[in-house]
Order: C-alpha cells, then sequence, then structure tokens
C-alpha cells in the first residue's frame, strides 16, 4: 500500500522490451537505499516488483497487462518519473490509500497562473471522483477543487509542481489515475441494497 506522497524524482534509464515482459531501469537513490528484490515501488503510481538493485537504480518487469492499461506505455529513457516505496508499518500516513493500481488513463489539459490544474479522465469513473474527495494523479495524491463527468481540477501548489512529474507535464500528456479505493468498496457492498438489483436464490449478497 502507497500513499500518495511522491518520495522523489526518478529517471528512467533504459527500457528493454521483451516478448514477454517489458525491463524498465529507474535510478532513484531514495527508493534503492533499502530495496530488496520483491519490494514494492510505485512509479508514476503504478505499483511494480523490484527485480534488481544495482546502485542507485533498480529494474521493474512490466507485463503487457499494465503496459496496455497505464501510460507506461510510452515511457522512454531519460523520462522523469515520480517515485514511492510501499508505506512501512510505522510509516506517517500523509496523504489517503494508494493501492498503485491504476484505474485509467487521464489527460493533461491546462494549468492556470493560481495552479489550478485541469484533467480529462474517463467518464466511467466520474461517480468516485468528487469535490473535495481524493484522486491519485501519476501517484501523487491530491484533493479534487472540482469536478464534472470528463474533466476534473486540482488545485496544485508549488511544493507538489516542483517535487512531482505534475510540474513539468505537457498539454496533451497522459497521465494515470487511481480513484479512491473506499468508494469503490461502498458502492460494492451497498449496491445490493438499491432498486434494481439482482438477488440470487432470493437473497442479497450480504446474506452468503
Amino acid at each position: 500500500m502507497f500513499t500518495g506522497i511522491v518520495e522523489e524524482l526518478g529517471e528512467v534509464t533504459r527500457v528493454e522490451p521483451g516478448p514477454g515482459v517489458t525491463r524498465l531501469s529507474v535510478r532513484g537513490p531514495v527508493v534503492t537505499s533499502d530495496a530488496r528484490h520483491g519490494d514494492s515501488i510505485a512509479v508514476n503510481g503504478v505499483c511494480l516488483t523490484v527485480t534488481g538493485v544495482a546502485g542507485d537504480e533498480f529494474t521493474v518487469d512490466v507485463v503487457p497487462e499494465t503496459l496496455n492499461r497505464t501510460s507506461l506505455a510510452g515511457v522512454l529513457p531519460g523520462r522523469a518519473v515520480n517515485l514511492e516505496r510501499a508505506l512501512a508499518a510505522d510509516g506517517r500516513f500523509g496523504g489517503h490509500v494508494v493501492q498503485g493500481h491504476v484505474d485509467g488513463v487521464g489527460t493533461f489539459l491546462s494549468r492556470e497562473a493560481d495552479g489550478l490544474t485541469h484533467f480529462a479522465y474517463p467518464p466511467s469513473l466520474a461517480r468516485y471522483v468528487v469535490e473535495k474527495g481524493s484522486v491519485a494523479v501519476d501517484g501523487v495524491s491530491l484533493t479534487v477543487a472540482n469536478a464534472a463527468r470528463e474533466e476534473f481540477a486540482i488545485a496544485l501548489i508549488p511544493t507538489t509542481l516542483n517535487a512531482t512529474t505534475l510540474g513539468r507535464t505537457q498539454p496533451g500528456e497522459t497521465v494515470n489515475l487511481e480513484v479512491d479505493v473506499l468508494a469503490k468498496y461502498v458502492e460494492r457492498l451497498t449496491a445490493v441494497h438499491l432498486p434494481g438489483a439482482p438477488v440470487e436464490n432470493g437473497r442479497g449478497e450480504e446474506d452468503r
């Protein structure tokens, strides 16, 4: 589990496409300081498993499913990426619950002078993105300033712009989005009580 508090800006140093996986090498002195084989590191909001560590670089293998569902499909050497290690049991919970499981890919639209930044996103995620709620954009825990069906806005402070890739993102570029998992669980658990909900064998899911 992660919290969406980026620990450092890393850099993709190598991309090695393969028949089954694509191997990425990423430089990140902070996250590699205690990284071991099998550890989880979020790269632009995507939870990936460390397959090797050498100096201040680590490698991860990315399967086609992940490439098809995230912006990592277009990543190239030299690209800056947000890095965060999995939360330690005694760590500070500074953001919100972030799994590193991307729900969809959005598009950076524009940023106003006051930092208000606009993103387009899949309408299928609209019910999970609410004003003053949480959303992870490229792995950064953010608070929604306002939301519509196909667009939402975030008020980014200078610190976030400087410490993450969001200060470098250009209009038209894609970003990984993860909505609040708590909202998805609430939806799932309450769906059986809504009008028209399917009932199997005369019982709702809560009776199983």
